[in-house]
């Protein structure tokens, strides 16, 4: 199979045609490594690969609904065992996994062909994809820009037509920010929906959670159906399932929807003009499809949100610092310095600080829900503007000197909180301020491709339901895929 053949399908497909012994996995495997090496010094996507390990899998007999398509995990929460989960993370980079996470070992059952491991940032802390550790992933659409992240790295291979489908998770828009940036489709499962173990009940107080980033509505019903074809017996709690497949509840045209857009960015900053545009075309589209779309706000205090979901991600980062460190015994040069400062800030947070905190985050839950029993979604910009460029936001020089220093005297918690801090923090939530309200409240939420800037750049819209929506959303970006295709859009590489 020739590229182009192979770039014309989506994972549903390519499972097809070797269902039907018209390829053989091998076959599609060798298409998939040749089409990343083809791109790799270009986009810095794959850093870990396992083409050996594929090679003597697509060799085996496979069986599940995706038999023989390849397929790359992020580094990143996704433990492949045997080898280094990086997370982007000097200090990990050559601490092997023990065992497979659950959801790898369902991608596996599922048949799919392992072949690389993807670039993320430290620990996932930005919505950008430029470690320290393995440099920048660049975006197909415009390599002097970023892909997002933190699943950037999947986000440029799928994009790039590595593969149809690559493993992604969000914990404040991972999923959704490079499905923007990249012209693909993000679906950030509810909280509980896709198990987290065996390493954890679930990450990020429930926050986070594994998916996939695709370019089919179709790949990624199918997939979530995989990932939660059985419920995690070490969950803290058991989420309810459709009755229905989530591959055929995306089959069924949603009806009547009706929906609550804003454009205003939670956080008051700057939303430029395309970012605008997106949501107003897709608003008209929505209402030539039968929606009832209008203005609407959630009534949500979202610049605290903002506030409270950092607070929260840097209370965790302390804890993964200070882990990494006691079963690696890594040093302080292990990390980054940005990694550092957010840690401090989380270790300044005093236990009834951190208890507040969590409380608001129950009002938040609430306060959503009172929006829900009015709109069936809510659509948003996914970002605020159009893709930023590499290195556009990286800590400024002068609080990178003030915190080099401080960390050499451990005072570094002495530079978190104060306001050249907080400018810098808001600097770097401004170009995505409205994902981690699906976050922190647990609700799903999807990023669709609708739009495309002047320049030719993707600039996708965001759809948050209630809990329980991932069939709905799943069912309108289906209508919406079927209105305004977008898989057939290729960056020219």
């Amino acid at each position: 199979m020739e590229y182009p053949e192979y770039r014309s399908y989506d994972a549903v497909g390519l499972a097809g045609l070797v269902a039907a012994r018209e390829v053989t996995a091998a076959e599609l495997l060798e298409c998939a490594i040749a089409r990343a090496e083809a791109v790799g010094g270009r986009l810095n996507a794959i850093v870990r690969p396992m083409h050996q390990l594929a090679r003597a899998r697509a060799a085996e007999p496979l069986t599940g609904p995706f038999a023989g398509v390849p397929f790359l995990v992020k580094d990143l929460l996704q433990d492949y065992g045997g080898l280094p989960t990086g997370s982007g993370c000097r200090a990990l980079a050559a601490a092997p996994a023990a065992e497979h996470s659950e959801v790898v070992r369902r991608w596996e059952a599922a048949g799919l062909v392992v072949f690389g491991k993807t670039n993320t940032p430290e620990f996932g802390a930005k919505g950008i994809t430029e470690p320290e550790a393995n440099g920048p992933t660049r975006n197909p659409w415009d390599l002097g820009r970023t892909p997002g992240g933190s699943s950037g790295g999947s986000a440029a291979a799928v994009a790039a037509g590595v593969v149809p489908m690559a493993g992604a998770n969000d914990g404040g828009g991972s999923i959704r920010i490079p499905a923007a940036c990249c012209g693909l489709f993000g679906l950030k499962p509810g909280r509980g929906l896709v198990p987290a173990g065996p390493a954890a009940a679930e990450h990020l107080m429930g926050a986070a959670t594994d998916g996939v980033l695709s370019r089919s509505v179709r790949d990624s019903a199918a997939m979530l159906d995989v990932l939660t074809a059985d419920p995690d017996p070490g969950s803290p709690f058991q989420t309810a399932r459709p009755g229905l497949p989530y591959a055929e509840l995306a089959r069924r045209a949603p009806q009547g929807l009706r929906i609550g857009f804003t454009t205003r960015s939670p956080l008051g900053t700057p939303v430029d003009p395309q970012a605008v545009a997106a949501v107003e075309d897709a608003a008209k589209l929505l209402s030539g499809l039968g929606h009832q779309v209008e203005p609407a706000a959630t009534g949500i205090d979202e610049h605290q949100l903002a506030l409270d979901f950092l607070a929260m991600w840097c209370v965790q980062l302390a804890h993964t610092v200070d882990e990494v460190r006691r079963t690696t015994g890594a040093g302080a040069d292990g990390f980054e310095l940005d990694t550092h400062l957010l840690a401090a800030a989380g270790r300044a947070m005093s236990g009834p600080q951190y208890y507040a905190t969590y409380q608001r985050w129950n009002t938040y839950n609430r306060e959503l829900a009172a929006f829900h029993a009015r709109y069936d979604l809510l659509l948003t910009p996914t970002l605020a503007r159009p893709p930023v460029r590499i290195g556009e936001l990286d800590t400024p020089a002068p609080v990178r000197a003030v915190a080099r220093v401080l960390h050499r005297l451990n005072l570094l918690g002495r530079l978190a909180g104060t306001k050249p801090w907080q400018r810098a923090v808001i600097a770097n939530l401004a170009a995505t301020p409205y994902t981690q309200l699906a976050n922190v409240t647990g609700r799903p939420a999807m990023s669709v491709p609708t739009y495309r800037t002047p320049a030719g750049l993707p600039l996708g819209v965001q759809f948050v339901g209630p809990l329980g929506s991932e069939g709905t959303l799943l069912a309108l970006a289906a209508q919406l895929e079927a209105e305004r295709p977008w898989a057939h859009l290729e960056p020219g590489l």
